[in-house]
């Protein structure tokens, strides 16, 4: 845990007051005891809940996914069928709540947009050059600012890993600020932005926890594993460190941050052990859609398929809801 006297000047200010001083700051954190990390976030797999908040923890699993789409064959026929299956995910029962938000690229967000009108479905979108990261600020910038302008309710985007790992925090810093920036709209609904880390490349823990500083110092509404075209992608010791980031970011500055595990989670049984760890991590402050989000593909079937034998008391074949 960070020092209990850092103040959010400390933080937000001296860190950030020069290269040096983020450099200082963010190899001044605590180092990540890996086998402890491991062990328990394995430990917390392990944790039974009773029957009655199963059946709310599913809900509430469902009402955190992005549902997602980002394939190179994605088609406006198949962008609108996501929505729809976003704003009713069983059409057999309309008590299963919404999803949070759709995952789109920048050119699919006013098809998305259009598709989920005033449900209350986010239109999320990646940008900043997606997956890789590798390109200029410019063309990053003016990825951002296309769906933004499109309508993008929240922008996720990829830092520089290669930045990163050369030591260059500054410039990581510096792209996230600007990105921030472009995420402002003038009528003050401003896009909320999830800053990406691709964990499956960033090769150690502690890395992960500098990442994680890095991105909240720079304004990051919610830090997200990966992109989930890397592997190893969420992995629950990763987003310990993650939730622990963000718990003691709130303490030391009274802002609290987002998490989005993304990549991997496809079964409603990995869920709810990620939920049991957000509650025992970072606290149920975060048991929340607005701070805490599955990015996913597979997840909802599964949750859908769970949520059909808790009510029916038998399952539902694999094909009795849309494949997305």
């Amino acid at each position: 845990m960070v020092s209990p006297v850092l103040t959010s000047s400390d933080v937000l200010d001296g860190a950030a007051s020069s290269p040096a001083a983020l450099r200082r700051f963010l190899h001044g954190l605590p180092g990540v005891d890996q086998v402890g990390c491991e062990a328990r976030a394995a430990t917390l797999s392990t944790r039974s809940i009773k029957t009655t908040s199963k059946a709310w923890a599913l809900d509430l699993a469902v009402s955190m996914i992005d549902l997602t789409t980002l394939e190179g064959q994605d088609t406006i026929g198949k962008v609108r069928a996501l929505c729809a299956k976003a704003k009713r995910p069983d059409p057999e029962d309309p008590s299963c709540p919404r999803v949070a938000a759709i995952c789109v690229y920048p050119d699919m967000v006013a098809t998305a947009k259009a598709a989920l009108g005033s449900s209350g479905v986010h239109v999320a979108s990646v940008a900043t050059a997606f997956p890789s990261g590798r390109s200029t600020l410019d063309v990053k910038l003016q990825d951002t600012e296309d769906a933004v302008a499109a309508g993008a309710d929240e922008i996720d985007m990829v830092i520089d890993r290669g930045a990163f790992l050369s030591g260059d925090f500054s410039r990581v810093f510096d792209e996230i600020v600007a990105v921030k920036q472009v995420c402002r709209r003038s009528t003050g609904q401003d896009a909320h932005l999830k800053v990406i880390m691709e964990a499956g490349e960033l090769v150690t823990y502690d890395n992960v926890r500098r990442a994680s500083w890095l991105s909240m110092l720079a304004g990051a509404d919610f830090i997200k594993t990966s992109t989930g075209k890397v592997q190893p992608a969420a992995t629950m010791p990763v987003t310990l460190i993650m939730l622990e980031a963000v718990r003691d970011f709130r303490e030391a500055t009274g802002r609290m941050v987002g998490v989005k595990p993304a990549g991997g989670i496809s079964t409603s049984k990995d869920a709810i052990k990620y939920l049991v760890m957000v509650n025992e991590t970072a606290g149920d402050d975060w048991l929340d859609p607005e701070w805490f989000r599955f990015g996913a593909s597979r997840l909802l079937n599964d949750l859908l398929m769970q949520r059909t034998k808790m009510t029916t008391g038998r399952y539902s074949g694999p094909d009795y809801f849309t494949l997305d």
